[in-house]
């Protein structure tokens, strides 16, 4: 319950109202507070408050301060008895008593001794109310004696006997702490074998020999007065039977027990308690400790149990090595039979100890204070138990009841009394004793008859702040005798409040036990016994609770980077909260890393310690709200280290390491490298990997290698930093398990073998003296094997062998302890020579006017003297048929791979004579060239005219002039010429065909009209067809006249104004369209354009959903009169449609056998003018009328 209690304007002082809220319970109240309020006339008989221990040792440097502290009003007296007798402080000057209080000084530092003041002290406080007494306090001063002077022999024992060092310590006051050390003052190890019992004696289940030793010292430390006894140093010697007859033969007869005595293994004997019984008592609420102590040979393991039940489970302990067993706080229940068993290898022994459990008196019912008024009843009751069961006697102000005055309005009945009708002369301390043989209880309640009027000690006008939907407690503490009543009341006119929504507690605070909204308003408390009546208001306000509305989360970052926790709080609007951060339950870092504001808490930077559980907490002055959230931080792990080689064999090692930290991202395994400090000093390779699991692995070794190993470690953030190396290890040599690889025989000369491979690395070698076995033979001969060990080399150069011919091949790894295993033999040839024979029956067959085909017969496969690597086409245009083209002869080439005996010629020249021949092509170059084969292409279309202008535009007239085209393919019919005109508002007029000779670069169109922009399409013909377009526009002249007509209207004010009008009235329009376009509307400019589509942006098909075909010709295509659709004339391209692509090109350029082409086209193409310039480039009708001006 979070409640907040004010008057208004100002805060309640603390512990202002709770003082007396007890006062209403006056059968169970303990004590009548001093509230300030009622000091000026209410009485109370005295109280101890406090007092020393009943069993007070002292410490005999010091002064004795005997304990007495008591209240009352009026203030009490003190008086004290000594050893059952009056004791007149004022007769010892060493004694003195502290002013307003009963404690005792006795000065014994300057003169005295403390046993002179040992004794029996009880105090008692007095006032004209009665007499409460204190417990009998014993003092004693402590004690620490020395140890009696003894001579102690040394001790010799047979290795494996039993012993006992007895300590046998002083007795002090208090009881001494016992323990063993050396001269060195260092504890003497203890072990099952070795240990101290309760008493302080050292047992030894057997001695060996490094228990020899001279200075066993017991130590007993007193710590009440600091101080540490030490009795004499013990010597022990454990000798062998051997060494102990020979040194009794030296002293002794035969006879003597040290001969006869055998230190062979044994079954366990206690070495205490003695016998296999004994008692054990203890009181209640102690500690019980049972030990058992076995000698034995191997030493006994000891065991515990209960007989008659189980050991408690959360009170019993083990200690030292399970010889004492302990149950904590023990009661009756603990009595019973408890058996302890000592087991070794040859046996065991049972010892059992009988618990009884005692009792010194304890309180069932304490008497309570009574506060009565005069007339009323009541009682004092005063219960205890024990075992034995304890004797109740009362005393009254200290004197026995039965010697007291007698009271006629009290009555006792064993361990209670009775009181009826009291009055004033009623009040009396009275004490109850509970006592048996092993203690007592003493307990003072006074009856204190008091006639007082109602009175409220809560202050008027409190404020009580409470959060909603919780506990409200308002308070109205009172006092009067009689009891009064309590009743409380809501606002002015309400009815006693009850309890079937409320809660009345006996001190007089109301509780509501779920406050809402609606209980805010003012409480009146009214007290009423038949003295008199009194109350008070208090005001209650309940206030929204505080929320975290946005909690932070948890976070999973890794070291280094910044992370941000979020907590949004919601509160009463007259609360203001505070808004704090905790780690781990405390205060943030102070560390600039760590930065707050409102809502957020962020950590840059972030550090391994910065993990754990950050709790952002809305604190107000009525309640508080809290939520938490966990930061892992976590990064790559760190480096394994302590890395071992163990099991060191010839090709295996196994390699152990200890993991580095985690980071708090689980390894999820071992990356293990090795270095090879012999051929590869400082390049570390991949070895091995294992789980990250595994802190061991064994790893495959090769010979002749210098390793050192190093381990990194990897989690889901990354991988480590590699750990530090491991020792080296050098593994013996062997012969190589491999041999080179990559082995090649290939001639560079008609007469040669040249034999090559990759050779084995220092690694792969395996041992020193790496040499190689070459060996070699012809293929398809008799002759034996040709061999020749070479140094650590890649080649080999067999010279005088015939061309071209097949060998078999073996390169075999030798080192200086023996050879790899037989290679597998490879095949070769020797060198090549070029082909002799050139292919024959060429035979060409033209396809189109930029395609041919080319067929020849292979030439004998002996004639090609190397690897067939395929046929070269030369060919070349020697003269163009139209005899305009004269250039000078280039030569092109195309490779067909293989046996191929065909071949298609790409990207001829139209209307053009070729030739061509055929060679064959080894590894060492081509054979000789067949007969040249001349062949002619078909005419083609023209490619579009070189370049087209217009000159000397006049008002009705263009005048075109062109260049004929670059490549006409053919021979030119006639040029074509189509032209129409463009309106201002970029629309095509009419189309106009005109059809021109030939011949002719130049023509004049006459009766134009003026000022008037016109666009020209243009191209060639052969009679294959049109060829590609050119295109141009242009505008005649402007009349002068109507120019100056124009000049003449301009200057007109009307004309200005209309003008003006005009462009507003545009201005308007286009802000209008502007609108309606943003809202999707149509406006008519866009209905302009879908009226007139754009050509270009064909419609889909409404069939299959596709789009309409889109080509780049059509931009050059005229347009006919009132619309921007092309003319369904078909402009074909220049180009031939066979391309290179289809077929192959260059020298390296090859065919597959199935006839398709692979290769590359090379060779040096004629240059071939542009087709017109940049500035001739046909636009499209859009841009067409974008350009007019």
């Amino acid at each position: 319950m979070q409640l907040k209690i004010m008057p208004k304007k100002k805060h309640l002082s603390a512990g202002g109202v709770p003082l007396i809220l007890f006062l209403c319970q006056m059968i169970s109240a303990l004590d009548v507070p001093l509230d300030p309020k009622l000091l000026h006339d209410l009485v109370q008989p005295p109280t101890i408050t406090q007092q020393s221990p009943k069993d007070y040792i002292i410490d005999p440097r010091e002064n004795i301060v005997i304990q007495c502290e008591a209240k009352g009003k009026p203030p009490p007296s003190f008086s004290w008895t000594r050893n059952g007798t009056h004791f007149d402080i004022d007769k010892d000057p060493l004694v003195t008593m502290k002013p307003g209080s009963g404690t005792l000084v006795i000065n014994i530092m300057s003169e005295g001794k403390a046993e002179t003041y040992e004794g029996v002290y009880q105090c008692t406080a007095r006032n004209e109310r009665g007499a409460a007494v204190s417990n009998n306090i014993v003092v004693r001063p402590s004690r620490s004696p020395l140890w009696t002077k003894e001579r102690l022999e040394p001790i010799v024992l047979q290795n494996g006997q039993s012993l006992v060092l007895p300590c046998r310590p002083p007795i002090g006051l208090p009881p001494a702490i016992i323990f063993w050390m050396d001269n060195s003052f260092q504890r003497l190890p203890q072990s099952e074998r070795v240990s101290q019992g309760l008493n302080g004696d050292l047992y030894f289940s057997n001695v060996l020999p490094e228990d020899t030793r001279e200075d066993y010292i017991c130590y007993a430390r007193f710590n009440h007065t600091q101080t540490i006894q030490q009795k004499q140093p013990i010597s022990l010697k454990v000798i062998s039977v051997d060494e102990l007859n020979d040194t009794i033969a030296a002293n002794l007869s035969d006879t003597e027990f040290y001969g006869a005595k055998s230190s062979k293994e044994r079954p366990p004997t206690f070495l205490t308690p003695e016998g296999n019984e004994s008692h054990k008592e203890e009181l209640r609420g102690n500690v019980l400790s049972l030990e058992c102590i076995a000698e034995g040979l191997p030493t006994p393991i000891i065991y515990w149990i209960k007989e008659d039940g189980m050991l408690p489970a959360n009170r019993t302990f083990y200690r030292n090595f399970k010889k004492t067993l302990q149950i904590t706080h023990v009661s009756e229940a603990d009595s019973g039979n408890y058996q302890c068993i000592a087991k070794n290898a040859l046996g065991a022994v049972h010892h059992t100890i009988s618990v009884t459990v005692k009792a010194a008196p304890y309180w069932i019912v304490a008497p309570q204070n009574l506060v009565l008024s005069p007339g009323e009843n009541g009682t004092l009751i005063c219960r205890a138990n024990g075992n034995p069961k304890p004797r109740i006697s009362w005393l009254t102000n200290g004197v026995p009841i039965e010697i007291a005055l007698d009271d006629p309005s009290r009555k006792i009945d064993g361990d209670t009394i009775i009181f009826s009708n009291v009055q004033e002369s009623s009040s009396a301390v009275y004490q109850c004793n509970a006592s048996n043989k092993y203690g007592y209880l003493l307990a003072n309640a006074f009856v204190n008859v008091l006639a007082e009027p109602p009175r409220i000690l809560t202050s008027a006008n409190t404020l009580y702040q409470v959060i909603a939907n919780r506990p409200a407690l308002l308070d109205c503490a009172f006092f009067g005798s009689p009891m009064p009543t309590i009743e409380w009341f809501k606002g002015t006119k309400g009815s006693a409040l009850h309890e079937d929504i409320y809660v009345l507690h006996d001190n007089g605070t109301l509780e509501i036990p779920v406050a809402q909204k609606d209980s805010t308003g003012t409480y009146t408390c009214v007290a009423r016994n038949k003295l008199g009546m009194a109350k008070n208001e208090v005001h209650l306000e309940i206030k929204d609770p505080t929320r975290i509305i946005k909690q932070p989360e948890y976070a999973v970052v890794q070291r280094g980077s910044k992370v941000s926790f979020e907590c949004r709080v919601k509160h009463d609007h007259t609360l203001i909260p505070t808004i704090m951060w905790l780690k781990d339950n405390g205060e943030l870092p102070n560390d600039e890393r760590f930065s707050t504001d409102k809502d957020h808490l962020v950590v840059s930077d972030v550090k391994d310690d910065d993990g754990g559980t950050y709790t952002c907490t809305a604190n107000t002055t009525l309640d508080s709200a809290s939520a938490s959230a966990v930061l892992r931080v976590v990064d790559v792990p760190n480096p394994p280290f302590d890395l071992e080689l163990t099991n060191q064999l010839d090709k295996s090692v196994q390699l152990t390491w200890t993991p580095g930290d985690d980071n708090n991202s689980p390894i999820t395994k071992f990356i293990i490298e090795y270095e090879d400090a012999m051929h590869d000093a400082g390049l570390w390779r991949h070895q091995a990997e294992v789980s990250g699991t595994q802190t061991t692995a064994q790893l495959k070794l090769s010979p002749y290698v210098n390793y050192s190993f190093r381990v990194m470690a990897e989690n889901s953030i990354g991988r480590s930093m590699p750990s530090e190396a491991s020792e080296q290890y050098l593994t013996k040599a062997a012969e190589p398990d491999q041999n080179p690889m990559a082995v090649e025989g290939l001639g560079t000369e008609p007469d040669n073998l040249v034999i090559t491979w990759k050779p084995l690395n220092g690694f792969q070698s395996n041992g020193p003296g790496l040499q190689y076995k070459v060996s070699w033979r012809q293929k398809d001969g008799d002759d034996e094997w040709t061999s020749v060990v070479v140094a650590n080399v890649s080649k080999y150069i067999v010279s005088g062998t015939p061309t071209f011919v097949p060998y078999l091949i073996k390169v075999q790894a030798l080192n200086d302890v023996g050879f790899a295993p037989e290679p597998a033999a490879v095949m070769g040839h020797s060198g090549e020579d070029l082909p002799m024979v050139a292919p024959g029956n060429v035979r060409v067959s033209v396809v189109n006017s930029t395609l041919a085909e080319v067929h020849w017969d292979p030439v004998p496969p002996k004639s090609v003297r190397g690897h067939l690597q395929g046929y070269r086409i030369y060919y070349w245009k020697t003269q163009s048929s139209s005899k305009r083209n004269r250039r000078h002869i280039e030569k092109k080439i195309l490779t067909f791979q293989g046996t191929k005996t065909h071949g298609m010629l790409p990207g001829l020249q139209p209307y053009s004579h070729y030739a061509l021949n055929v060679r064959v092509v080894n590894g060492k170059g081509e054979g000789p060239a067949s007969t040249d084969r001349g062949f002619h292409t078909p005419e083609g279309v023209p490619s579009a005219p070189s370049s087209l202008k217009i000159v000397n535009p006049t008002l009705d007239s263009l005048t075109l002039e062109w260049d004929p085209p670059s490549h006409p393919n053919g021979i030119l019919t006639e040029y074509i010429l189509q032209y129409q005109p463009i309106n201002s508002t970029h629309e095509l007029g009419p189309l106009v065909d005109l059809k021109i000779p030939a011949n002719k670069t130049r023509w004049t169109l006459k009766n134009l009209n003026f000022s008037t922009r016109y666009k020209f399409y243009f191209y060639a013909q052969t009679s294959v067809g049109p060829g590609s377009q050119i295109t141009e526009e242009a505008i005649t002249t402007v009349d002068e006249a109507m120019a100056s007509r124009q000049v003449d209207i301009a200057t007109q004010g009307w004309f200005i104004g209309l003008m003006c009008a005009v462009a507003l009235l545009i201005l308007i329009l286009l802000i209008v369209c502007f609108i309606r376009r943003n809202k999707g509307g149509k406006y008519p400019v866009k209905e302009k354009e879908d009226a007139h589509a754009d050509p270009e942006i064909q419609p889909m098909k409404e069939d299959d959903g596709t789009f309409g075909e889109y080509s780049d010709a059509e931009d050059h295509k005229p347009l006919k009169k009132g619309s921007r659709t092309p003319s369904d004339r078909t402009v074909k391209k220049e180009d031939s449609d066979d391309s290179l692509v289809d077929y192959g090109e260059g020298v390296n350029g090859q065919f597959n056998e199935d006839g398709s082409f692979i290769g590359q086209y090379s060779g040096k193409k004629e240059k071939e003018p542009a087709e017109g310039n940049e500035s001739s480039e046909a636009p499209s009708p859009v841009n067409a009328m974008n350009s007019f001006v």
